[in-house]
């Protein structure tokens, strides 16, 4: 098997330090725990900005100073959010694609997240992928149901997107797929030949989908904005807890883990 890229999602934008005491908020504590993260284990970091009171933003000039905070500590991937926050509009949510970051999120529908609804019009998504080519983005396709991953191989078929693509299965929020094994392989059988793919698994889904994408030749994502816990009812201490667990395990289940230049590889980042 290709070596696994680990992913790891720092901060989210719904996660409060009520929640999780260790939340990396600022972009020196973010750029912090990118490195430490690195130095787990991680390839990638995916990164929500928050203000300095813990608000979810999209600024633009946030961004740049978190990219700027873990470059200046380590040498992972910076994989920005397009998603932001609900409620935020397509402008703001595309800001930080400007800065040129290796690669950004797209998300490929609307779905339902808890209480709210996170809105992709399909005019919206289109303006971002075309952004993100234009400013030489590597997109990581984000697949919350079915319905978006057909979403994505019309577009494939379209030109609208150019393959391979890197596909992230999000199971388990409440309103999109169930975080199970059933969920992951039919998702996984759908896949177009060449692709790349990562599960991040939503809660207590996060450790049983990531040991499952290991034994697959797929990719993990772990990290506070999937999950706050190291086991039931035990707060993780830190984001690099949770991926040096699956390194581990990746070790133990013979998959070597890939390091920034090897993913880079793998992913045909430029």
């Amino acid at each position: 098997m290709k070596k696994l890229i680990i992913t790891a999602a720092l901060t989210g934008a719904e996660v409060t330090r009520e929640q999780q005491p260790a939340l990396p908020i600022t972009p020196e504590e973010i750029g912090i725990a990118a490195a430490e993260c690195a130095q787990a284990g991680a390839s990638i970091v995916h990164v929500h900005a928050r203000l300095a009171d813990g608000t979810p933003t999209q600024d633009k000039e946030v961004y740049r100073q978190i990219i700027t905070e873990v470059r200046q500590r380590c040498d992972v991937i910076v994989q920005v959010s397009t998603g932001g926050a609900v409620g935020m509009n397509a402008q703001e949510r595309l800001a930080p694609v400007t800065l040129r970051p290796e690669m950004a999120t797209l998300s490929m529908g609307t779905v339902n997240f808890g209480g709210d609804v996170f809105m992709n019009h399909p005019a919206d998504m289109e303006v971002f992928a075309k952004a993100m080519v234009d400013h030489g983005v590597k997109p990581e396709l984000e697949i919350f149901d079915t319905g978006m991953l057909t979403t994505a191989l019309r577009w494939l078929k379209k030109g609208v997107l150019a393959g391979p693509q890197h596909f992230d299965f999000v199971l388990g929020i409440p309103g999109g797929m169930a975080g199970t094994p059933e969920a992951l392989m039919y998702l996984r059988s759908q896949l177009p030949e060449g692709s790349t793919w990562t599960v991040a698994g939503i809660g207590a889904a996060q450790l049983a989908l990531g040991t499952l994408a290991i034994l697959l030749g797929g990719h993990v994502r772990v990290g506070f904005e999937d999950n706050v816990y190291y086991r039931k009812g035990e707060l993780a201490s830190s984001n690099a807890q949770l991926v040096a667990r699956m390194a581990r395990l990746a070790a133990e289940l013979g998959r070597n883990v890939a390091s920034s230049v090897e993913a880079r590889v793998m992913l045909g980042l430029r």
